[in-house]
């Protein structure tokens, strides 16, 4: 049986999400499939939102008129040159809702605002060894403040979410990197959601980073988007989402997917796990012990072309763990694309373009090779994707639309 996310790959996957339902009792559910169509679509008519949604124009017409009271939706000047009266073109109000996301890695932290059209307003972004959990929180909560201040008191009536990235399984990766067991200990018990709806006041959703990062990639490919794809980042270890089927597969406490934790081979060693060998840290491991003195925290200043015998040989394999970790993915998951980038900028293009070359050699039983391709958000993903998500499903999902702003 055919799924309807997949069996058309020229539907944009927020289109087969735009129907609505004609009872009086559901109109939250049919606002955020008015939104859903005029953000994913900008430029439509009432009467093309109608026909895309299956609701009835007086009903589009009324839902559009509360948006635009709202100040969610302007509307643009007067499309002529059509049969019957000039109509207006419908587009989100920059302006109309703002999210904060806040991505707690375990050698970096980025803070950052974004506006309705998925914008960064304002970021912060500090670099550390790794987070202490006695000083982290106060420290980006303050760092969160100031960038709200440096928001007009309109907009900033406008924010009410937070979203917050962390890896799965914070705990059990700092242990492997060495952090004393006190605070490993403190954060296998902390609550980071509680953390900053304490300081900062505001709702706050806690997501894993390569699901945060998955759903930023999602909203900024060009349509039409896909039904289904995997999103893989390497940073300090080697973050990783699924969207499938029109989903994202966050699971029931956020730590699925993490695909690099697959145990592959791609030498005559013992399998070991995708994270060993195509991280960062396994890259400033492997430039360490050939005697450079190399910090991942400066990884931006790394001479590449001095350390270039070490680093190359770390993309091929890199590439390789990664091409099986994709390959076994792809045995659960029918998606057609990858999106791969690194929080190392320097060395994303190339990683690309080994994992298409390994890819190509993996395939197997006439199955088709993805399509790979470089994401566009780079380090900061996780970050505005943990932004996005709460801010999406306040508005769009028609889930939590009682709470817009008045």
């Amino acid at each position: 049986m055919s799924d309807d996310y997949t069996a058309d790959a020229s539907v944009d996957v927020f289109q087969l999400k735009a129907r609505g339902l004609q009872h009086n009792g559901l109109r939250q559910a049919n606002v955020g499939v008015v939104l859903n169509i005029v953000g994913f679509n900008p430029g439509l008519s009432n009467a093309e939102i109608s026909r895309m949604s299956g609701l009835a124009p007086q009903t589009v017409s009324a839902i559009l008129s509360a948006l635009e009271s709202d100040g969610l939706i302007m509307r643009g000047e007067a499309l002529r040159g059509r049969r019957g009266q000039p109509a207006l073109p419908i587009y989100l109000s920059a302006d109309g809702g703002f999210s904060m996301g806040i991505e707690i890695g375990r050698r970096h932290a980025d803070v950052v605002i974004i506006n309705f059209h998925a914008e960064v307003a304002a970021q912060y972004r500090v670099e550390y060894a790794f987070p202490d959990p006695r000083t982290i929180f106060d420290e980006l909560a303050g760092r969160a403040h100031d960038l709200m201040a440096q928001l007009p008191a309109e907009h900033l009536a406008r924010l009410l979410d937070v979203g917050v990235a962390v890896p799965g399984r914070m705990s059990e990766g700092l242990e492997r990197s060495g952090v004393s067991a006190d605070l490993v200990a403190l954060w296998s018990e902390i609550d980071p959601g509680a953390e900053f709806e304490r300081r900062l006041r505001l709702p706050v959703s806690v997501y894993k980073d390569g699901n945060a990062g998955c759903w930023s990639e999602l909203i900024a490919l060009a349509p039409p988007r896909p039904g289904s794809f995997i999103y893989l980042l390497v940073s300090t270890y080697v973050a990783a989402g699924i969207f499938g089927d029109g989903h994202l597969w966050d699971g029931p406490t956020s730590n699925s997917a993490d695909l690099a934790a697959m145990l592959v081979q791609v030498d005559s060693g013992d399998p070991r796990t995708g994270h060993a060998i195509a991280s960062l840290t396994a890259l400033e491991k492997r430039l360490k012990a050939a005697g450079f003195a190399v910090d991942l925290a400066q990884a931006d200043s790394w001479d590449l072309e001095a350390m270039k015998g070490e680093v190359e040989a770390w993309l091929d394999d890199a590439a390789r763990a990664l091409a099986l970790v994709v390959f076994n993915t792809l045995r659960v998951v029918d998606a057609r694309l990858v999106v791969l980038d690194s929080t190392l900028s320097a060395i994303s293009e190339r990683l690309v373009q080994r994992l298409r070359d390994e890819l190509d050699l993996l395939q197997r039983d006439g199955a088709p090779t993805p399509k790979v391709q470089q994401g566009q958000l780079g380090r900061l993903a996780p970050a505005i994707g943990a932004a996005e998500l709460p801010l999406y499903r306040r508005y769009f999902s028609g889930v939590h639309l009682m709470d817009r702003p008045r």
